[in-house]
């Protein structure tokens, strides 16, 4: 027998454990929220050194993390996966960007609206409000008076006519160019002025519609009513976009079918054109609504200023949430104790908020009520 059977065998030394051939040159997942940790700390020292604020801060901790995070994902992963990280991250600044300054102005508005958004407002005018009453509010002799409700009822009285007389031109105008127009000159012609439209000032539709009531009825002719006008002349470009959109990608299939079955063009278009369109249609009303509920300048020219309440859109000085906060923060109440008109005018601004929420709301409503319902449902 061999004595190199006798012989210790040599030991075996266990392997390293390999990270498996899908896993490798893979960052680990804790990785980016750690840069992201750096960033923060460094940019804060930055902003340390150049004068901190929190601006600053959160502008240089960005800075520094869009550069740090793509160069050791290229490390590890590879030029590739560092120029695709570095357009994610990319994307995603732009998002917080769009977004900070939507939280920060609601934010606001709740913060500055809320103590003053009590019944008195919303049940109350101006009327017989002076300064005086505002010097006892701001001395804590007495709670803040006045409110915004004739500012309320000018706002929906304003807003309605002005729907009541865009939504079916430019309905009927985008029907026209989609379903009859076929490209021709008048079709054409439609679009170009359209287009035109949609970047008019708003001051200069208030002033077309002041001097078109003006020469029929006069100068200086100024009730809710002429609001209602020029808001439509800055609502029908809006509507007639969004439903001319919303109409051309309803498949022609669907048309097709309706022609086949022998049914006229009018009917399909009112049958399955519209309602297969209208979530779109109705997210264009309410874009165009939101468009105008917020405008001032045209408003300021037709429509004048009051401090009572005026149900008459035909008659007499309309006041609209917007010229309401307008005037509380150009000239307060009471020059010397403006306090309590601003106090009025963040609250207004935060009801008009919510009341262009409500209008989203209603618009989701409508086209769910309206659409198509699937099979089986």
């Amino acid at each position: 027998m061999s004595s190199t059977a006798f012989r210790n065998p040599t030991p075996v030394r266990p392997s390293s454990p390999r990270r498996p051939m899908l896993t490798r040159n893979q960052r680990p997942k804790w990785l980016v929220p750690v840069i992201g940790a750096g960033a923060v700390v460094v940019g804060a020292a930055l902003a340390a050194l150049l004068g901190f604020s929190t601006a600053l801060w959160a502008v240089l901790a960005a800075a520094v993390f869009l550069v740090a995070a793509p160069v050791v994902v290229s490390v590890i992963e590879g030029r590739r996966k560092g120029a695709d990280s570095l357009m994610t991250y990319l994307v995603y600044t732009a998002f917080v960007l769009a977004v900070v300054p939507l939280i920060s102005v609601i934010w606001t508005v709740l913060a500055n609206g809320l103590p003053g958004l009590t019944s008195n407002l919303l049940l109350t005018s101006m009327n017989g409000v002076t300064g005086a009453t505002d010097n006892a509010a701001a001395a804590g002799d007495g709670p803040v008076l006045g409110g915004a409700y004739h500012a309320i009822v000018g706002t929906v009285s304003i807003t309605f006519w002005a729907t009541l007389l865009s939504v079916p031109i430019g309905l009927l105008t985008a029907i026209y160019l989609v379903e009859y127009s076929k490209g021709g000159w008048l079709g054409r012609g439609i679009t170009f002025f359209v287009d035109v439209m949609t970047g008019i000032p708003s001051i200069v539709a208030g002033l077309f519609a002041a001097a078109l009531f003006g020469l029929l009825l006069g100068p200086s002719t100024r009730f809710g009513f002429v609001a209602a006008v020029a808001l439509t002349v800055l609502m029908i470009p809006t509507v007639v976009k969004n439903t001319e959109e919303m109409l051309k990608i309803v498949p022609n299939e669907l048309r097709e079918a309706a022609y086949a079955l022998g049914v006229r063009k009018w009917r399909t278009i009112l049958k399955v054109v519209i309602p297969t369109a209208i979530s779109g249609i109705a997210s264009g009303v309410t874009l165009a609504i939101a468009r105008v509920i917020g405008e001032t300048a045209p408003l300021l020219v037709t429509a004048g200023f009051a401090t009572a309440i005026n149900w008459n859109a035909f008659s007499g000085w309309m006041t609209t949430l917007p010229t309401f906060i307008y005037y509380q923060i150009m000239t307060p109440t009471s020059p010397t104790s403006p306090d309590p008109s601003q106090q009025r005018a963040w609250a207004a601004a935060l009801l008009l908020i919510l009341i262009v929420m409500l209008l989203n709301l209603v618009a989701r409503l409508v086209a769910r009520a309206f659409a198509p319902k699937a099979a089986g449902r």
